[in-house]
């Protein structure tokens, strides 16, 4: 069993909390990826499963077994951190093969276990050389081969690729992606890169400033984000946010705001005449307008970012600055009029004040 659940998880430095009431279920075999900015207390939350920082309140268990007070070499868990932590004077071999030799585990089983292991990751051509000989990715499989031979219940990454460049990230992704498939191991992995997050996980938890914002599945956050925090957190590019007054028209509403006045039917929402909302359109949802179509958002291109088969249009409408990503054969010239108008089942509508998603359940 290797299942993790956090109940009323409370971490405090001093009169400074930094996890507030934190509930969570994590299911054996899931890839859970925390993720949120700078300062969320995602890092600090996978230190405290791994028992690296005591938990001020609440309860940890993993597998069924609270954990609270157990050393990090009793809890069944395998690190990987930022930086490899790798032995500089040790061997590849040597550097999988420490936490085995620790154990006293005999010197035929530590050979067939690295060789096993080491097959897995591309590391055999390696083996006898020092970490300064590899390169960036090569080095963070090693840490992650140190990882897997000790066979534990849960892996914890935490930002294991932030220290790569793209190309790198990019093909250590897809390598850690294979290998949770291969193994299966529950995993718990933190970033702040929501691409990495995105791609990796089965759900992603989102945090801001110690609490989760919203937990589900990279299609569930992306499509029904919750409020205005994760909805702006998560898409790239950034989803546009144009406030707006909510009128009744018939058996539709209206929306007034950024020079313009847009038409709902609005069925999939729970809007009241006179309510301030925030509407929300993502770069690609924003199709170029043709003749006759309504709900137009235009204004004059003043940037234009070339993306290869995509460019992103940023003009400004009714004093507010508004993004498209449209094909490049669409791509208008800079300083041209635009016209764009969306369609009611991509936008997103939010309150005002409290930033909650109006959408109906």
């Amino acid at each position: 069993m290797s299942a993790i659940v956090c109940s009323h998880v409370d971490k405090a430095y001093g009169a400074t909390t930094v996890i507030r009431d934190l509930n969570l279920s994590i299911e054996e075999h899931e890839f859970v990826v925390f993720l949120g900015p700078s300062g969320c207390g995602k890092s600090t939350l996978l230190r405290m499963l791994a028992g690296l920082e005591d938990i001020s309140g609440g309860e940890v268990s993993i597998g069924g077994m609270v954990v609270n007070d157990l050393e990090p070499g009793d809890r069944g868990i395998a690190m990987v951190f930022q930086n490899y932590a790798l032995y500089p004077h040790m061997t590849i071999f040597d550097n999988i093969a420490f936490g085995l030799k620790r154990q006293k585990v005999p010197a035929a089983e530590i050979k067939k276990r690295v060789e096993a292991v080491s097959r897995t990751l591309g590391l055999e051509p390696y083996l006898g050389r020092k970490p300064t000989e590899l390169s960036g990715g090569q080095q963070q499989r090693v840490a992650i081969a140190r990882a897997m031979i000790k066979t534990p219940k849960v892996f914890l990454f935490d930002e294991p690729l932030s220290n790569l460049d793209a190309k790198l990230r990019t093909h250590m992704r897809v390598e850690i992606a294979r290998l949770h498939q291969s193994l299966k191991t529950t995993t718990v992995y933190v970033t702040h890169d929501q691409l990495e997050a995105m791609t990796l996980a089965d759900r992603i938890v989102l945090l801001k400033d110690g609490v989760i914002e919203q937990i589900g599945s990279p299609a569930e956050i992306y499509r029904r984000p919750g409020n205005l925090f994760v909805a702006g957190f998560i898409g790239t590019p950034n989803m546009n946010f144009i406030e707006a007054m909510v009128g009744r028209k018939g058996d539709g509403w209206t929306l007034t705001g950024a020079g313009t006045v847009l038409s709902l039917q609005g069925g999939d929402f729970d809007l009241r005449h006179g309510d301030r909302v925030v509407l929300g359109i993502r770069p690609p949802d924003l199709k170029t307008a043709q003749a006759g179509m309504g709900n137009l958002l235009q204004g004059t291109a003043d940037l234009i970012e070339f993306h290869g088969n995509d460019a992103l249009v940023t003009f400004g409408s009714g004093g507010k600055e508004i993004s498209a990503l449209v094909p490049a054969r669409e791509c208008p010239e800079l300083r041209a009029a635009v016209r764009y108008t969306f369609d009611e089942e991509s936008i997103h509508l939010f309150d005002a004040e409290t930033g909650k998603s109006l959408r109906k359940q």
